[in-house]
């Protein structure tokens, strides 16, 4: 594996549909990562699911991007971009298993934000469980917890929202670019 260095350049390109099969597979390689470590595997199928990722590939405004560390695919995001009310969404973001823990995701979410600098507000979700993401999401990007949703609060925006293992809920978090009303 190649060494982190403060010096390495985080890019983004849009990803071409012969990219999208790799895409799907380190996505959910990824994803799996904190699936196995909290509940010992990922026994139901991949997480999330082919007809997830592929949805997402597909939903209106989709942006899919390969992160690319000095030119060297390590990483993926799915962005939803809504040109009217620059409220747009990070539908999925990844880091490649073998790239964890180089400061990857920090430049590419930085890449993100000068990719699209009219966005008022970012949206995102990540399980519960998470604590990886929970902390990115919060400490390192500067995004806010605004909601939680679960069994008793479920999301009206997504309602079709697959169960996790031992689906305890996700939390929905908010990065405000600028001063917008809620």
């Amino acid at each position: 594996m190649k060494s982190a260095t403060a010096t390495s350049r985080v890019t983004l390109d849009v990803a071409r549909d012969d990219d999208l099969p790799r895409f799907r597979k380190d996505l959910q390689e990824a994803f799996a990562v904190a699936v196995v470590e909290t509940f010992g595997s990922v026994d139901d199928g991949p997480i999330p699911s082919d007809d997830d990722v592929t949805a997402s590939f597909t939903a209106p405004n989709a942006v899919v991007h390969r992160v690319l560390e000095d030119g060297r695919w390590v990483g993926g995001a799915v962005v939803s971009i809504d040109p009217e009310t620059q409220r747009n969404s990070l539908d999925f973001f990844f880091v490649r298993k073998d790239e964890l823990g180089r400061g990857i995701g920090r430049k590419a979410w930085a890449a993100i934000e000068v990719a699209y600098p009219d966005t008022k507000v970012w949206t995102t979700h990540t399980p519960y469980f998470e604590k990886r993401n929970i902390h990115f999401y919060v400490n390192v990007c500067g995004f806010h917890i605004v909601e939680y949703h679960h069994a008793g609060h479920p999301d009206p925006h997504r309602p079709d929202e697959p169960d996790l293992p031992g689906d305890d809920g996700m939390f929905r978090f908010e990065k405000r670019m600028r001063d917008v009303a809620a």
